[in-house]
């Protein structure tokens, strides 16, 4: 049940491909669905096998045109799940992270410090904690290395409060476009050989390998009976490559940033 709306813009002057998707849906969670919460740690007691859910998010992915300006991806999300003895479980996930396809200190800095000052309005603890996470998750273990130069993520808060909860996550949501315009408007007009550009197509291969391969949200839509796959994959680029064993000149700007990717720095001290 519930629906939502997608949005999705597509051949822009300065975003090859840019979707924001935003849902409010509920029913009953799959098995599937519901053993893969489990493996976080969930307790559910379904009651003759159901699990009603209602879950609702807001989410974006823009992949722009020039290679000199990032990938940048935010979800902010929540979910609620009635067990067998009519308690509600109830948690807050998401995150903003950054996907470049050549390495910029300044705009990582930016990026990161933005999202830190975001955290550090409620805890000084989060933003290292959530950053770690990042690093973490979007990690493409089959490549050893990361989607991009990471942000913040986090999944199954619920506690101080739910109110407490909720105003954090709107102060990260808050931080998605002074953390992520500036470095568009610094770039968009940069210019670019052929050879940048393939590298970008290289890098958003990785991009789609981590999202049907890893991502949580992409499988969790793909898991649940009567969901669109339109708006699931949404996040996918318009276009990406795949060569046989490329690999980029040592001490080449491609090279600085798969070194990055593989071990992920401090940007903020």
């Amino acid at each position: 049940g519930g629906g939502g709306i997608s949005c999705v813009l597509q051949d822009g002057e300065v975003f090859e491909k840019a979707g924001v998707n935003v849902s409010v849906v509920f029913g009953l969670l799959s098995e599937e669905a519901a053993r893969q919460m489990r493996s976080r740690g969930k307790s559910l007691k379904a009651k003759d096998g159901k699990l009603p859910f209602c879950a609702m998010g807001v989410s974006s992915v823009i992949h722009p045109k020039n290679p000199h300006v990032p990938t940048m991806h935010f979800n902010y999300r929540y979910f609620e799940i009635e067990e067998a003895d009519g308690t509600k479980q109830w948690w807050f996930g998401g995150g903003t992270d950054l996907t470049p396809t050549y390495l910029n200190e300044e705009d990582a800095v930016h990026f990161h410090k933005t999202l830190k000052e975001a955290c550090d309005k409620h805890d000084l603890k989060l933003y290292p904690k959530y950053k770690k996470w990042c690093d973490d998750y979007f990690y493409i273990k089959h490549r050893g290395e990361r989607r991009g130069i990471g942000g913040i993520f986090f999944d199954d808060v619920d506690s101080p409060s739910k109110e407490e909860v909720f105003q954090f996550v709107k102060s990260c949501a808050k931080a998605v476009v002074p953390c992520y315009i500036p470095i568009v408007k610094r770039h968009c007009h940069d210019s670019f050989t052929p050879e940048e550009k393939l590298w970008q197509q290289l890098r958003r291969g990785r991009y789609v390998e981590f999202n049907l391969v890893y991502d949580r949200g992409t499988k969790f839509g793909l898991l649940t009976p009567g969901s669109r796959t339109e708006s699931i994959l949404m996040s996918l680029p318009l276009t990406a490559r795949w060569e046989y064993m490329h690999t980029p000149p040592e001490s080449s700007k491609e090279a600085e940033i798969l070194e990055v990717l593989r071990n992920p720095k401090d940007w903020v001290h």
